[in-house]
């Protein structure tokens, strides 16, 4: 008996294919578009803080800025900032810091705010090479 066996790996159970596999897909394709929007963002001195929300359902945060819809993909992209997050309670205030403090250099990752049916989580995603 093989050790996949043993874990139900590749059984006779098709294994479901993680929706963030499709998302990875979208990031790097549309990666140029959200490091122009993120320097945006921060140019305008909205917020030191981009964040993007990776969904494919409605949601109420950010604006649109890349619909799956439109753009024939997987997952439709929001822009917000870490000063909504928290104006809408997403993240608490007295947590305000240690998001900052685990936060990426905007200019080199993507804040990603992945929501899938089993929850949400942070990712910060490298952008493609200039």
């Amino acid at each position: 008996m093989n050790p996949e066996e043993l874990l139900n790996e590749g059984g006779g159970e098709k294994k479901k294919k993680s929706p963030l596999l499709s998302l990875e897909v979208d990031l790097k394709f549309f990666s140029e578009s959200i490091r122009e929007i993120a320097v945006e963002i921060m140019v305008e001195g909205l917020s030191a803080y981009p964040i993007f929300i990776a969904h494919q359902h409605d949601v109420k945060l950010g604006e649109v800025i890349l619909d799956r819809n439109e753009l024939n993909s997987e997952w439709t992209i929001n822009a917000s900032t870490l000063e909504e997050f928290i104006e809408k309670g997403v993240i608490k205030k007295e947590l305000k810091q240690r998001f900052i403090d685990s936060y990426k250099s905007a200019h080199d990752f993507m804040c990603v705010f992945a929501i899938v049916p089993e929850g949400a989580n942070f990712v910060f995603f490298p952008y493609g090479k200039e």
